[in-house]
Formats: C-alpha cells, sequence, structure tokens
C-alpha cells in the first residue's frame, strides 16, 4: 500500500494530500445540476438514505453516522432508514410483501443517494445489511439500487478500520449497479476513542475528516445524478469556483 497516506486517527486512505475540508471533486462547480424526478427545482437538497448496519440503539457505528449527518454540506438532506423491523427475505412472501418491506422500498426509491455505516462481524458486514440490499434489489426487474449513488463508512473499536466490511459491502454494488464513490474511503478505526459520552466528536482531525468526505460525497452525487440526467438540465456554469 506504499503511496496511500493513512489518517492515522481514522484510518482514513486518500489518494492525494488536500487542504482540509476540501472536496476531492473540484470542478462540482462545471457539473451540471440536473433534477432527480421531473419539476424538482434545481435548489432542491439531494435526499440522501442513510443506513446503519448495527441494530444497537448506542451503537459506535450509529454515533458516528450521526456526527457525520451533522456535518452534511447545505444541498444534502439526510434521513436515517430503519432496517431492524424488515423480516428476513423470502421469495415466497414477493406476492403479498410485508409493509416493513413495502415502506423501506418507498423511502429507497425517494432518494438520490445512499450512505452505508457498516461495523466489521467476521471480516465481513451484518446479515440485517445484507438483508436490506437483498429487499431493496427485488422483485426481479425492480431493483431500486441500479445507478443509485452510494457510499460506505467502515467504523470498528479496533485498529482495522473495517477493511473487511467495507469491501465486501462494495463487492455487492458492482452487480447491483451502484456507482460508489472511490475516494475518499472511510475506515474508522478506533472509534470508541473518537466521540465523548455525548456522542459528539473529540478532536479538530475526526471533525476535518467526516466534513471533507460528506462535502465529497455530496459532490459525489450531484456527479453521478448530473450525469445521468443532463439532458433534463442543460449545462450552464455560473462559477468556476474549487477549479485549479
Amino acid at each position: 500500500m506504499s503511496g496511500y497516506p493513512l489518517w492515522p486517527v481514522v484510518g482514513m486512505w486518500s489518494r492525494w494530500q488536500y487542504p482540509a475540508g476540501r472536496s476531492f471533486y473540484p470542478y462540482r462547480d462545471k457539473i451540471p445540476m440536473a433534477p432527480h424526478t421531473a419539476g424538482r427545482s434545481p435548489e432542491e437538497p439531494f435526499h440522501i438514505a442513510v443506513i446503519v448496519g448495527s441494530l444497537r440503539q448506542e451503537s459506535t457505528t450509529r454515533r458516528i453516522a450521526d456526527a457525520a449527518i451533522a456535518r452534511a454540506p447545505s444541498g444534502m438532506s439526510c434521513q436515517m432508514v430503519d432496517i431492524g423491523n424488515l423480516p428476513h427475505f423470502n421469495q415466497d412472501l414477493e406476492e403479498t410483501p410485508p409493509q416493513a418491506w413495502v415502506a423501506f422500498r418507498d423511502r429507497i426509491a425517494e432518494a438520490d443517494g445512499t450512505l452505508f455505516f457498516t461495523p466489521e462481524y467476521n471480516r465481513s458486514f451484518p446479515g440485517c445489511l445484507k438483508n436490506a440490499i437483498d429487499i431493496g434489489s427485488r422483485p426481479h426487474g425492480s431493483n431500486l439500487w441500479d445507478g443509485m449513488p452510494a457510499g460506505v463508512v467502515s467504523v470498528t473499536p479496533y485498529a482495522s478500520g473495517g477493511m473487511g466490511a467495507n469491501h465486501a459491502l462494495r463487492q455487492t454494488f458492482v452487480y447491483l449497479n451502484m456507482p460508489a464513490m472511490q475516494q475518499p474511503e472511510a475506515y474508522i478505526a478506533l472509534a470508541d476513542s473518537l466521540l465523548d459520552a455525548d456522542g459528539q466528536v473529540k478532536n479538530e482531525t475526526t471533525d476535518t475528516i467526516l466534513r471533507t468526505f460528506m462535502q465529497s460525497f455530496a459532490d459525489w452525487v450531484h456527479l453521478v445524478r448530473g450525469r445521468a440526467l443532463a439532458q433534463a438540465a442543460p449545462w450552464s456554469p455560473t462559477s468556476t469556483a474549487g477549479a485549479p
């Protein structure tokens, strides 16, 4: 892994050195801001579904997700989507799906992008998260994840940063055709030491990294949605801020 600098506090890998808080997508102002649905105003914020793979209410993963949501930039509205009440996927139930499946699918269908926060269980991600992904991909021909911009944050109290879970989750995106943000990668190591008893971030480095990740994800959603729907909003850049 030579040549890939490691952020020591949270284990965040990056291909580039960059100023604190700067986005990884400096050309974002040149990307066409197309509406996700017909009639949507370009000023309306993107709606992001946040899915946490730990069901424990006070889990560190959930607290990191809360901290990240609190640092989302303007133009990106993040809402938690609960997966703890989803019955296990069973194809026998597809003809008359459980109401929890229907409600979950409705929430995902309304989203412009999805952020996954996952702990690492046995070098992979939790079964509840896989169950939610399966439910969102069915029935056949109705894959709600298709084309959905995605981001992954893995969280662990250990030094590995949950890399196994992070990449196992990304593997599912390939088949589901979910364009995943490649940089920055977020491996939140030693997570218990980063938050105080009230769930507040304890140090400036972690604060900066979470803000940078969320800004970069906002720009990633902008990029993916803009390219997919450019014909709905012709490109007419008004600013070159952030361009080199």
